[in-house]
């Protein structure tokens, strides 16, 4: 940077902040500064960046389409920065201050969300987890810099993300108590026919590999809808005569809903479980530590019974 563009360099930090807390009083509160100081920087970016960068919606402030745009490297500069000057070896995880954003579908958080909070407040108290869910459309989010940690099955096919695979899970049956297919032997024409059935799906999607399978044996099945969100679908469950599936990993949900969970008898594929990161959080010992807990979890949910 030139001495003549009059940058302070610090600005990055201080829209990095801004960008993630979209508040100024967040964003002084996070840096150690009064609001009116913050206030005052604001101003110095959008003076520098040429743009708004923050503007009020209501009582909310929101980031201008430039900002959302330059998220992504403003905070892998800051990041790459902080690598920098703060080898490895002289990371302290309870002076890090940080907010990440982890990805999943709602299982995710239901099942891991609590251990993972609870573990950061004993071991990096500065740092904040935000679970957002999965959209119905498909977007970068690891490289724009919306997420720090995809988690699940990972799809992704971009060359750069990182992929992780921490265990093969597979698919069982959900239905409520007292359900009448639980009574006799399960068959595969029985589990097609003797009830409808109920999908998962982000994209609203009505079909899966269950009827891909039950098309191998000439049989099909009754789907009658889909939800977007595992934990949404079990309470549709509990309440009709409706068939469902969960992962093993996500069984916990509908034991605490006092369902009952199956083996399917189809010979199903293997589920890929993991998580992606972007390659320019390598360097980063706070994400480290992140994806080390997060494996940590994933291993010790109910996968090797």
């Amino acid at each position: 940077m030139t001495q003549s563009t009059g940058l302070d360099l610090n600005l990055l930090v201080a829209l990095d902040v801004l960008l993630e807390e979209e508040s100024v009083q967040g964003a002084a509160r996070r840096l150690h500064l009064s609001e009116p100081a913050m206030s005052r920087t604001l101003g110095r970016i959008r003076k520098a960046l040429g743009d708004p960068v923050l503007v009020r919606a209501g009582r909310r402030m929101v980031p201008t389409p430039h900002a959302l745009a330059v998220r992504a490297e403003v905070g892998a500069v800051v990041e790459r920065a902080r690598a920098l000057f703060t080898p490895d070896r002289d990371t302290d995880l309870r002076t890090v201050t940080r907010t990440f954003t982890v990805l999943g579908h709602d299982a995710i958080a239901a099942t891991h969300g609590a251990a993972l909070l609870a573990r950061a407040a004993r071991e990096a108290p500065g740092i904040r987890l935000r679970f957002l869910s999965e959209s119905h459309v498909d977007a970068p989010y690891l490289r724009q810099g919306t997420a720090d940690l995809e988690v699940g099955v990972i799809d992704t096919t971009a060359p750069e993300v990182h992929v992780e695979t921490v265990y093969e899970d597979r698919m069982l049956g959900v239905v409520r108590a007292g359900h009448p297919l639980l009574e006799g032997e399960l068959t595969p024409e029985r589990f097609a026919g003797e009830a409808g059935h109920l999908i998962v799906s982000r994209r609203g999607r009505l079909r899966g590999p269950v009827d891909d399978a039950l098309a191998a044996l000439g049989l099909d099945r009754r789907v009658v809808g889909s939800v977007g969100t595992y934990p949404s679908s079990l309470f549709v469950l509990r309440d009709t005569e409706l068939i469902g599936l969960i992962s093993r990993w996500g069984r916990p949900l509908a034991d605490s809903l006092g369902l009952v969970t199956f083996e399917i008898p189809l010979p199903l594929p293997a589920v890929p479980i993991g998580f992606a990161w972007h390659p320019r959080h390598d360097a980063d010992p706070a994400h480290a530590w992140l994806r080390g807990c997060v494996r940590e979890a994933m291993l010790q949910g109910p996968t090797a019974d």
